[in-house]
């Protein structure tokens, strides 16, 4: 059995990891992490930019990614606790955007700002503990390429945005979205679908 593998069978020592990692009742990570551990763990294309006011609550125990000629904007959230954040080659994500694991984003994707995108959700069964004490159940969010986010969006637990779709601004989206689809409204619904057969964009 390996150390990690020893760490994550005893909650004494797991528990002692995570606080190693981070200060109790904290997602974000201890300052010798960021400097120490996650530039060895985690992977960054040439090119890639993630602006000075970006929150990047990355932990080593999950894989983060941002590919070659991709920004994360300022004021933004990347959050990997719970699971791996995974971001393509020439993909921007707007200001004040929020992607909390797990999450994969592909190539020459555009998210615009305000989008919330979040593979876990908090348990809430039982009665006797508040939800921030209860299990959370993950969910992978996977965004394919060339998908346009627009603002103030948010895309539920595992949803997945097939390729070069569009997703209108204010958009909740609670279910899968099939390529080339434009989807809007609250929950999000098919608006549009190109039809390779006319070579049009056509009204569902």
């Amino acid at each position: 059995m390996g150390l990690k593998e020893k760490i994550k069978s005893n909650d004494r020592l797991k528990k002692f990891a995570l606080w190693m990692l981070m200060p109790k009742n904290q997602a974000r990570p201890r300052f010798w992490v960021q400097l120490f551990l996650n530039p060895f763990k985690h992977k960054r294309g040439k090119g890639s930019l993630i602006r000075r006011h970006t929150r990047m609550d990355v932990l080593p125990f999950n894989d983060f990614s941002l590919g070659s000629q991709s920004t994360i904007e300022d004021f933004s959230t990347i959050n990997n606790g719970v699971g791996p954040v995974l971001i393509g080659d020439r993909t921007r994500i707007g200001m004040s955007n929020v992607l909390i694991g797990p999450v994969t984003v592909g190539n020459d994707v555009m998210f615009a700002q305000n989008i919330v995108l979040s593979g876990l959700n908090h348990g809430y069964e039982d009665i006797s503990l508040p939800p921030s004490k209860q299990p959370v159940e993950t969910k992978p969010i996977v965004v394919e390429d060339e998908v346009w986010i627009g603002a103030n969006a948010v895309v539920t637990a595992g949803v997945t945005i097939g390729k070069h779709s569009i997703i209108a601004a204010g958009c909740v989206v609670v279910k899968d979205v099939p390529p080339y689809s434009i989807v809007g409204g609250n929950p999000g619904k098919i608006i549009k679908q190109y039809n390779p057969e006319s070579g049009k964009w056509e009204r569902v």
